[in-house]
């Protein structure tokens, strides 16, 4: 059995595919599109319009190749556009309301809730989250930005993230509640 050394096939790969060498995009696209669709996917709800910004994100991909520099992972690039596109494309699709208002966020504890609750469920839930909660919660909680790094990227200040991810995990918490209380009927 031959071992082929993911790093350097992906840089040959990128090389080839920076000359417009379709067949290595190709396969760069096969390559991380399954894990770039569950990145729109967390933003956005329906599966086809994820698929429609990842397809976006995957453009601007090999449209700024050039400009990827091989400092950190090739995955980690790919993904910021992809975060940026979903975040883009509900931006367009509806306006995007964060709502303010004087938590006291700091002092809050996250309950330790104990439940066997499926990925699917997890992933309905938090796509019951109004739009604003959803990014926020995913961008810091699933792709791991700084609450400095999301209020740039949204336009918000960092106290309106902050605020945003305090409700998101409230609403989250009640609602795993609720799920285990119907499913369960524990308390």
């Amino acid at each position: 059995m031959k071992v082929i050394q993911l790093h350097k096939n992906e840089s040959e790969l990128i090389k080839r595919a920076l000359k417009n060498n379709r067949e290595a995009q190709h396969v760069l696209f096969e390559l991380h599109a399954p894990r770039m669709l569950n990145v729109c996917r967390y933003y956005i709800k329906d599966i086809q319009y994820a698929e429609e910004a990842m397809l976006n994100g995957f453009f601007k991909v090999f449209s700024n190749l050039k400009s990827f520099k091989s400092e950190g992972s090739f995955e980690g690039w790919i993904r910021r556009i992809m975060v940026r596109e979903s975040i883009s494309f509900l931006r367009k699709k509806n306006n995007i309301e964060f709502f303010t208002e004087d938590i006291d966020y700091k002092n809050d504890y996250v309950n330790n809730i104990k439940t066997d609750i499926e990925v699917a469920e997890i992933q309905q839930l938090i796509d019951a989250l109004p739009d604003g909660y959803r990014m926020v919660f995913v961008m810091y909680a699933i792709e791991g930005y700084k609450h400095q790094e999301i209020a740039n990227m949204l336009n918000i200040t960092e106290g309106t993230s902050k605020s945003q991810l305090f409700k998101a995990r409230k609403l989250l918490q009640e609602n795993i509640k609720k799920l285990n209380k119907t499913s369960y009927g524990t308390n």
